[in-house]
């Protein structure tokens, strides 16, 4: 009897060439729905399903592969004598090839326009049963979910033989397809779901496709890999030139893009905050130069001049689109990435003498699709918690020194309160005029951190302000700002000793707010 085949896909890629390949080698030819269509259209003999098993389609389609003579055909045993005598007595012929994939939940899903309808409509039933079975079986079946897969597999059928190691791959692979497809529909349906009436998580679910295999981690001698969501966040960003990001780099965008978004994205504004041109300059995921300004030319040379000499080979974000002008600023000095909005013509023109240069294009509809979940690994495990990107109230600010701010200090109070919840602990910004002027980063005292920020604005710190991600547990930083120049805090407050802070502020005629937030970023 000649070996059969069943084929019942939705991604039509590749399929005629492996039936060709199939009918070639001997193989008859079961097939289902759009599936038996395109195959009939090429001119290939194939046999519907509803013919094989003598059961038609039902249900609109939910029910058609769902039956005995399916099943029994891909799960009976070759080796087990009562299963080849059930075979015989139901008149069943075994099934050797099933070629599935399944229905395009995740690209259905991304559609703007998806209801839950259509979403629960592509979900795949008969699909993942017979994947699943063929995986089960697979000592005597062989299972294909991918296009990828068909031409090794052509090739080895041309040869004669499909080895037992190669059925255990396509195996691993086949419930590795399953298990990412449930991922993706848990994953949404969740997402579907209200807070209050989502249950107690159990157990955390990833489902990312391998995006890119980097050259190395974070040193040479360490292997890296980018898994990510094709069509949510960085993962949906275009390279446009330069060479392969690295897993460096990666981390340092992610750094620079949340730090812009404080002030808006692609012309959209954050936070209930009006939209203001922003550029971010990081280097180790700190920003290490940050302004507003007219345009994003303007905001992108207030940021490198915030601190040019540690913007040297780093990663800038932009929260506009590029255009000559702003491109002229990024071929000042050597960069490593950008990512903004869009960059237009002329500015990639101008760009392309730049050729290591990485440019990153992110549409911010990319932006909102994805998770707020922020994920952590430790040791044997991981860490989840929401992403630090909630509004900013200032109904629950108040002014705890006998000095008011002026109408600018509070303004800039506001722009070093939106930076510094995007610098490592221990966190200290120094600000003035929409524009960085010294940060102290991950110390491990906050006067030391108060320290770097304050000689690194220098004589810059005169009539500035100064903002801390957590309480200060003595008044040492405020006497050490005022030394400097700095006439306003904004700190969180919350300290034994906030008396302690807020006298020394009256004391040296410095205003002072406290948010009732800490930002504390490890």
């Amino acid at each position: 009897m000649a070996p059969t085949a069943l084929l019942s896909v939705s991604n039509k890629e590749g399929l005629v060439p492996l039936a060709e390949g199939l009918l070639a080698a001997g193989y008859q030819l079961i097939s289902s729905g759009g599936t038996a269509a395109a195959l009939a259209a090429a001119g290939l003999p194939v046999t519907k399903v509803a013919d094989h098993t003598g059961a038609p389609e039902i249900l609109g389609g939910r029910v058609k592969t769902l039956h005995p003579r399916i099943h029994g055909g891909i799960l009976a045993k070759r080796s087990e004598p009562s299963h080849q005598a059930d075979l015989e007595t139901q008149g069943i012929a075994t099934i050797d090839v099933v070629v599935v994939n399944l229905y395009p939940f995740r690209e259905t899903i991304a559609r703007p326009d998806v209801t839950w309808d259509l979403a629960i409509e592509n979900i795949d039933i008969g699909g993942p049963a017979m994947v699943r079975a063929a995986a089960k079986n697979h000592a005597d079946v062989a299972v294909l979910t991918s296009p990828r897969q068909y031409p090794a597999f052509l090739e080895a059928v041309a040869a004669g033989a499909l080895s037992s190691a190669l059925r255990r791959q396509l195996a691993l692979e086949a419930y590795s397809h399953t298990a990412d497809y449930d991922t993706a529909i848990s994953a949404w349906l969740a997402s579907q779901l209200s807070a209050d009436t989502q249950a107690d998580a159990e157990q955390l679910s990833l489902s990312l496709p391998a995006r890119q295999s980097l050259r190395y981690g974070e040193n040479p001698h360490q292997n890296a890999t980018w898994y990510a969501q094709p069509n949510a966040g960085l993962g949906a960003g275009e390279q446009l030139q330069g060479k392969e990001l690295s897993y460096n780099n990666i981390l340092d965008l992610e750094a620079a893009l949340a730090t812009v978004r404080e002030f808006g994205y692609g012309g959209q504004p954050a936070g209930g905050n009006p939209f203001q041109s922003a550029a971010v300059v990081v280097k180790h995921t700190n920003p290490c130069g940050v302004a507003t300004g007219s345009s994003s030319a303007n905001a992108l040379e207030r940021a490198l001049d915030a601190d040019r000499l540690s913007a040297f080979g780093g990663i800038v974000a932009i929260n506009g689109p590029v255009d000559a002008a702003t491109a002229g600023h990024l071929t000042s000095l050597f960069l490593e990435c950008v990512v903004a909005p869009a960059f237009d013509p002329a500015a990639r023109d101008l760009l392309a003498a730049k050729t290591n240069l990485r440019l990153l294009e992110l549409d911010p509809a990319a932006i909102e699709r994805a998770s707020r979940q922020q994920l952590r690994s430790v040791l044997g495990g991981v860490l989840v918690q929401e992403l630090d990107d909630q509004p900013v109230d200032e109904t629950v600010w108040q002014v705890v020194s006998q000095r008011q701010p002026t109408a600018q200090e509070l303004e800039d109070l506001r722009f070093t309160w939106r930076l510094v919840r995007h610098v490592r602990s221990n966190a200290i910004t120094v600000a003035k005029n929409g524009q960085s002027l010294g940060i102290g980063a991950g110390q491990m005292n906050r006067v030391g951190s108060a320290r770097l920020a304050l000689e690194a604005a220098g004589e810059k710190a005169q009539g500035a302000v100064l903002a801390s991600d957590g309480f200060f547990p003595f008044d040492d930083t405020v006497r050490l700002a005022a030394q400097y120049g700095i006439r306003a805090v904004i700190q969180p407050g919350g300290s034994v000793r906030d008396a302690d802070s807020i006298a020394a502020c009256d004391e040296l005629g410095l205003a002072m707010i406290t948010t009732g937030r800490r930002h504390f970023l490890h």
